[in-house]
């Protein structure tokens, strides 16, 4: 399965309007594709389908202090690799991402952490 490119497009175009001075780029990793800021791993987007079945939305790194808070969202929950939960990243299911505005805000979440990280 492909990633979302839509989806990815939004992802760009909103990290170059909130970070436009930063240094970002992609990467295929994980069997999709990791957004880094400044040297960081910030988002991701897989092209796999979550275990309930539906898209896999939007992995994002919010960082240990605001995990608890981001997964007080319905639409947010733990990101796990190989079956264990990664504290301070979370996935985001692909209906809390229709609206650009919903988007902007989760990005925006991540970027706080990210941005307050030394680059690499």
């Amino acid at each position: 399965m492909e990633i979302d490119e839509g989806l990815a497009q939004r992802v760009r175009q909103t990290l170059f309007e909130l970070a436009e001075f930063a240094d970002i780029s992609e990467r295929k990793m994980f069997g999709g594709l990791v957004t880094m800021v400044n040297g960081h791993m910030t988002c991701g987007l897989s092209g796999r389908r979550d275990e309930r079945g539906s898209d896999a939305g939007l992995m994002l790194r919010v960082g240990a202090n605001r995990y608890e808070e981001a997964l007080r969202d319905p639409y947010c929950r733990k990101m796990e690799f190989t079956g264990k939960p990664m504290t301070g990243f979370v996935s985001i299911d692909a209906e809390g991402l229709a609206e650009d505005e919903d988007l902007r805000r989760w990005l925006a979440l991540a970027l706080s952490f990210v941005l307050a990280q030394p680059p690499k």
